[in-house]
């Protein structure tokens, strides 16, 4: 069957240039010519002939030229393309990509991180738009946690802010006044029909931004009790996690969309959602494990990590996890290709589990199990299982891993 890397053609037509651009610049994939779309084998007349001119066709029209290889199987020719470094790969001066089992034309966003990528660049290390920028917040900041005497053009040089150019995209960010898209912080009543609160920051610095958000959750999930003669605060959501989702939201997201980060506030929880899904080169598995990190703006990671803010480590995920080790509600995490939702649940402790639930919680409390195992160690059966399972993830008690007969829980 097609997919994103592997397209049947017929026969032999320039279109399907357009997917060897595609290849190039983001996935290694094949073409194989003398299948039609069923995916049955109807040949071509003269393979060798075919390759001929299949290689004439790449050499001639995409630039530049991407690595590829060919291989005659019986009458069926199969063109590997390999994704390259020296992008965009372009065809009649455009770029494409693939979507699900079709070839499309980038847009104007994605050609420049394309180009960008050639380059080995990011975003942030662009030339800012503006170079009358003021820096007091992040004065502020940088004097306290790096206990500096002062600071001038030779700091803003040391953190990568300040090149021979001017200023690049990272100290746009980080200016007290800017362009660029913020935080849509919501407080919802009973459902999502009832706003309570609403602020919608932008246009400054993104430690604003963080500061702005944090007064938010203390407002709504901190408060304090009266325990004897002390008085000591007490926190609904971890403090120490909610710093770390908001900080890698900001760290991590795609600044050139502009689009805010939402960050929404419930009774029950704070859903906190950022532009751009996993950063390349890290899957599900491995951001979800943490310990590995790969930063989409490694200027502005560098400075956030600089004033302790985030970590360099890859260890956001842990930390999240690791402030709910006591709580029977856990943060989940949904990925997509656009975008990476954390919702944040109220610590809870086992009291809120019915009977059921808790049978299964003791079950994967240690380590992950599929739901066959739970079955055969609660007696449950095994739509009741799922049943539960299914529910504990939606309310954060456990965690899922895999698809489909390879998933498997743990609390």
């Amino acid at each position: 069957m097609e997919s994103k890397i592997l397209e049947y053609k017929e026969d032999l037509s320039k279109t399907f240039l357009k997917t060897v651009s595609s290849f190039a610049n983001y996935q290694t994939g094949e073409i194989a010519f003398g299948i039609n779309d069923k995916g049955e084998k109807v040949g071509l007349d003269d393979p060798k002939d075919a390759c001929l001119k299949i290689e004439n066709m790449i050499n001639d029209c995409i630039d530049p030229v991407p690595e590829y290889s060919l291989r005659v199987e019986g009458n069926v020719v199969i063109l590997k393309v390999h994704e390259g470094r020296q992008k965009p790969y372009l065809y009649k001066a455009k770029a494409y990509r693939r979507s699900d089992t079709s070839t499309v034309e980038v847009d104007h966003t994605e050609l420049i991180r394309l180009v960008l990528e050639g380059k080995n660049m990011e975003y942030d290390q662009l030339k800012a738009d503006s170079q009358d920028l003021s820096f007091n917040i992040l004065k502020e900041k940088v004097l306290k946690e790096l206990k500096l005497e002062s600071f001038s053009q030779d700091t803003l040089k040391t953190l990568g802010l300040l090149t021979e150019e001017g200023y690049n995209k990272a100290a746009e960010i980080l200016a007290d006044e800017n362009n660029m898209p913020g935080v849509d912080i919501v407080r919802f009543g009973k459902d999502i029909n009832h706003i309570m609160d609403r602020q919608c920051i932008s246009g400054v610095s993104c430690l604003k931004l963080y500061d702005e958000a944090v007064k938010k959750y203390m407002l709504y999930y901190q408060h304090e009790e009266i325990a004897g003669a002390y008085r000591q605060t007490v926190e609904d959501i971890p403090e120490a996690a909610f710093r770390e989702a908001i900080a890698n939201a900001l760290a991590h997201r795609t600044w050139d969309v502009y689009s805010h980060i939402s960050l929404w506030m419930f009774d029950d929880r704070i859903e906190i959602t950022s532009l751009g899904g996993l950063p390349k080169g890290i899957v599900e598995q491995e951001y979800l494990k943490g310990g590995i990190s790969i930063l989409r703006n490694s200027t502005l990671g560098g400075v956030l990590a600089r004033l302790n803010m985030i970590e360099r480590v890859g260890s956001g995920v842990k930390r999240i996890n690791d402030a709910y080790n006591y709580s029977a509600a856990k943060p989940k995490f949904e990925l997509t290709p656009g975008s990476i939702k954390i919702t944040l649940p109220l610590v809870c402790g086992n009291e809120k589990m019915s009977s059921d639930e808790l049978k299964v919680y003791s079950v994967i409390r240690e380590d992950w199990q599929p739901s066959s195992y739970v079955t055969s160690m609660t007696g449950f059966g095994k739509t009741k299982t799922v049943g539960l399972l299914k529910k504990m993830v939606d309310e954060g008690y456990i965690k899922s891993s895999g698809k489909g007969r390879g998933i498997k829980y743990k609390a």
